[in-house]
């Protein structure tokens, strides 16, 4: 059973049926580990602002998950979906909010037109942010709808784990471009 909750989560693993072990994560351990827990083995990245706790929380997967870091957005998005058709697993891509999230649109356009299942994780400013015109906000889910079968924003930490094991897994069922 996975929750989390503010920046710190907690993960309950039964071991035993008498055993219940917690730990705290944050919510880029969280993104990291429902990777995990869902066979990503490969990321394709550009790292920037606010994707940033993501990557630092990388650094400590690098055994359990290999980053590809890329030049360029949109070379990151072709290189997933280039996995995604040659491995048959589902490509998975890191960007930034704002300027790094629109270089993702070409890909997953024609990730969405070609079938391949494709997952996007961006950063985006803090909730309490949204709809402010603040740093680099940009309202990636509507320019993104159009040429995707599913997104959402996360709001909230506790929505990590479930929100990351259904994108891949509708976009691994759906063979589907995944904001």
């Amino acid at each position: 059973m996975n929750t989390v909750s503010g920046k710190k989560s907690k993960v309950d693993n039964k071991k035993n049926q008498d055993k219940v072990h917690t730990k705290e994560l944050s919510g880029a351990e969280a993104v990291l580990d429902a990777c995990i827990a869902e066979g990503v083995e490969t990321i394709f990245g550009y790292p920037g602002g606010a994707i940033m706790p993501i990557y630092d929380a990388l650094y400590d997967y690098n055994d359990r998950l290999e980053h590809i870091l890329v030049r360029h957005e949109q070379g990151g998005i072709h290189a997933g979906q280039g996995y995604a058709r040659t491995s048959g697993k589902t490509g998975v891509v890191f960007a930034t909010s704002g300027p790094g999230a629109t270089n993702l649109v070409t890909g997953l356009a024609d990730a969405m037109i070609d079938s391949t299942p494709l997952v996007c994780i961006t950063g985006q400013v803090f909730a309490h942010l949204l709809g402010t015109d603040a740093f680099q906000e940009t309202d990636v889910i509507n320019i993104t709808t159009p040429v995707t079968k599913w997104n959402y924003q996360i709001t909230d930490a506790i929505e990590i784990p479930k929100v990351v094991a259904s994108e891949i897994g509708t976009s691994c069922a759906m063979d589907a471009a995944i904001h």
